[in-house]
């Protein structure tokens, strides 16, 4: 185990009234009984005495899984639909993800804003997000909000995602990547690797076990100026093990800083570290 520091064409998404992933109990990535990973998730929210008051807000989109997809972005939970300016991930119009997509990759930070409507382009949005192969979903499909804000401090995890599910419906994805500080400490607590810093990441090694899907067989955790870390980019779906008998799939797990206006770094810093993915 080595450590380092970091420096620095259609729309399943958009009714979230017929969306499976609403479901837990038909939804592969929000059921807790096939979730190996998921029961010992602790909730690392500030839990009020009277939580159990509130309610469970099912997750309102269903995952957004492209074929090929490479990359998987985890995020906490979306904001209250008030809070939306479109039907599909990051849609809070203060929310600068797209903003950061459109800096990294077209030098234009409004790229996928429509200014004057004060809204994301979707449907460009989604071609992208297609075309690049960047799948999107949460790290939890229940929550309970504490208060009546877009906060992850106050948000209660009832039914944590299912993880392994949803990668193994993306078979080519080698990167999970994690947009704050909430979704990390959940994927790290379902994988049992630890939490990597701002701007860093932990290579798991994920090994097919039939029946109980991706479990993970071992880790090490790098930075992003390691010299002896292989760029995911270059292995293929999945390699036998020595005894040839198990198919091992290496997955990067980065923690990108929180693409909220709270999170304290401006635009363009936060852009660099998302760069990083992309290189």
């Amino acid at each position: 185990m080595k450590v380092n520091g970091s420096n620095p064409g259609s729309n399943p998404g958009s009714n979230p009234g017929s969306n499976p992933g609403c479901n837990p109990g038909s939804n592969p990535g929000c059921n807790p009984g096939s979730n190996p990973g998921s029961s010992p998730i602790k909730n690392r929210s500030r839990r009020s005495d009277t939580s159990q008051d509130r309610p469970v807000e099912r997750h309102p989109f269903e995952p957004f899984l492209p074929a090929g997809a490479r990359m998987l972005f985890l995020g906490s939970f979306p904001p209250q639909p008030h809070r939306w300016c479109m039907p599909f991930y990051y849609p809070n119009w203060i929310n600068d993800f797209w903003r950061i997509m459109g800096l990294i990759h077209f030098g234009d930070k409004d790229h996928f804003c429509l200014t004057r409507e004060k809204r994301f382009d979707e449907a460009a949005i989604r071609r992208f997000c297609a075309d690049a192969g960047l799948a999107f979903y949460d790290t939890a499909c229940e929550v309970r909000r504490l208060r009546d804000n877009a906060s992850d401090a106050f948000l209660e995890v009832v039914t944590p995602t299912d993880i392994r599910s949803l990668l193994e419906r993306i078979p080519n994805c080698r990167m999970l990547i994690t947009t704050g500080e909430k979704a990390t400490g959940v994927v790290a607590e379902s994988f049992g690797c630890p939490v990597p810093d701002v701007g860093a990441y932990v290579d798991i090694d994920l090994v097919s076990k039939g029946p109980d899907g991706l479990h993970r067989a071992g880790l090490s955790i790098m930075g992003p100026d390691s010299q002896d870390g292989a760029r995911l980019s270059s292995l293929g779906p999945g390699s036998q093990d020595g005894a040839g008998m198990n198919t091992i799939r290496r997955l990067r797990f980065w923690r990108m800083p929180s693409s909220s206006r709270a999170y304290p770094l401006p635009l363009e810093r936060k852009a660099e570290f998302y760069r990083r993915l992309f290189i």
